[in-house]
């Protein structure tokens, strides 16, 4: 294939559009991004308010190919661990990793996005923004595109299209038709709602920085990430619905600001004073809605292909759906580097990411429910020491499903599998005893030793 002929469209001038499209110009490939919105860097962020962002290993690796990750990191806030405020008790800091070289990073969704669309223009990306997809002509490869703002449209020849345009993707919806893609969307029955706690008065934050702040309690949850201008952004976790068996408050019945008030000082207490805005800004942000969606397929020959949300969109509470996205990024340029047989390429894409996306979806839906409601939990606190001290005896073996998915780049998959049977083991270790110092290490060792084979080297990124 000639320089000439290595050219791409990319739908989506986001987080993951960006990133791919300085990853393929850094290979030599001509590439053309089309956003429906205008651009950030004129005229502000349009991508409305969205849960902070948590940066990790995988993404950090992305950024570092494409050269953005000391412009990202300026603006990144260090989190260490869960800080987690119970009702009753002391709160207490739950580490995510073994120190402060295992910790993620909170960023802002739409600084970041500006920081990648410089970069990609300086690496010769083209973008074009206000150009919303309107409608594809796989035959005749070309790509309608509309402007909202002054009602004009254009039509665009294309080699191959990439969409990296979100879970509402217009290129999924116009593959539809072409291709059976076994699209699915599982609603989770939670929504969200966001708040914000504002500096000091002394310009600092109000509380801990370094932490990602928890309520849990139980059926619901309030968390709050730090941003890099001293403010924090607090999403509250309801129910959709009002349960009669289990009780507890939803958003059927947390409507008003006044019912927001009474939720926060029954439940989430030290929490109110921090949020002076508390009635208006829940009367006025958006409830925004958690789901995932599932693809079986996710590619149209050699003429189109689907990435990050487009793909996989999951719920965020593993803080991987960034994290993932830009994985599929290096993937997908990888893939294109190895072959000039584009369907080849975006068939080994598939194959390679498909399995992942579907284990990081899973392990997310399985920690919204360790955050709401058992990071409090007498069993589970014990089985996370021993989870940290097998780590600190078996290095070479035992790794926490967490430390796995956030500080390597290990395959999602492989993760989920290990992970599996590590929580059995912890399970059955701990089952019977109330502290570690009852425990027969020979036998635990063994246990360990029995059940998993030696880590692959890939862990030790």
């Amino acid at each position: 294939m000639t320089v000439q002929g290595k050219h791409i469209t990319i739908i989506g001038a986001g987080l993951a559009g960006a990133l791919l499209g300085t990853l393929l110009a850094q290979r030599g490939w001509q590439v053309d991004v089309y956003e429906k919105r205008g651009d950030p860097r004129l005229r502000g962020y349009e991508g409305g308010r969205s849960i902070n962002l948590a940066l990790a290993e995988r993404g950090r690796h992305g950024l570092r190919l494409a050269g953005a990750l000391d412009a990202v990191m300026a603006q990144a806030v260090m989190m260490r661990g869960r800080m987690v405020h119970p009702l009753d008790g002391p709160v207490n800091l739950q580490r995510y990793g073994r120190d402060d070289s295992e910790v993620i990073w909170s960023v802002h969704r739409g600084e970041l996005n500006i920081v990648l669309l410089d970069i990609a223009e300086r690496a010769g990306v083209r973008l074009h923004f206000d150009r919303r997809l309107d409608g594809v002509d796989f035959d005749a490869r070309t790509a309608r595109f509309a402007n909202d703002r002054d009602g004009s449209a254009e039509a665009v020849s294309f080699v191959s299209l990439v969409g990296a345009d979100g879970a509402g993707s217009a290129l999924r919806a116009a593959m539809k038709p072409h291709v059976e893609l076994g699209e699915r969307t599982e609603f989770l029955g939670h929504s969200y709602k966001e708040l914000e706690i504002p500096p000091a008065e002394d310009g600092g934050f109000r509380i801990e920085p370094n932490a990602l702040h928890i309520w849990p309690r139980g059926r619901y949850m309030c968390i709050a990430l730090p941003n890099d201008e001293r403010t924090f952004t607090v999403t509250v976790f309801l129910p959709n619905a009002d349960d009669p068996e289990k009780g507890g408050p939803s958003f059927a019945s947390v409507r008003t600001g006044a019912d927001a008030r009474a939720l926060f000082a029954r439940d989430f207490p030290d929490a109110l004073p921090l949020i002076p805005r508390l009635e208006h800004d829940w009367e006025h942000n958006p409830t925004g809605l958690l789901a995932t969606l599932y693809l079986d397929r996710w590619f149209l020959d050699e003429r189109a292909v689907l990435l990050g949300d487009a793909a996989h969109a999951m719920v965020p509470f593993h803080g991987q759906g960034m994290n993932c996205a830009f994985e599929d990024c290096v993937a997908l340029a990888e893939h294109l580097d190895r072959t000039t047989d584009r369907a080849r390429a975006f068939a080994d894409f598939q194959a390679e990411r498909l399995p992942n996306s579907r284990a990081i979806q899973r392990m997310a839906l399985e920690n919204y429910l360790e955050m709401r409601d058992r990071v409090d939990d007498p069993d589970y606190l014990l089985q996370r020491a021993l989870e940290l001290k097998l780590a600190e005896r078996h290095p070479d073996r035992f790794m926490p499903r967490y430390s796995m998915v956030t500080f390597r780049r290990l395959p999602y998959a492989l993760a989920f599998e290990r992970g599996q049977i590590q929580r059995r083991l912890l399970a059955e270790l701990t089952a019977g005893h109330d502290s570690l110092d009852s425990l027969d290490w020979n036998a635990v060792d063994a246990a360990v030793r029995g059940a998993l084979p030696p880590l692959p080297v890939e862990a030790g990124v």
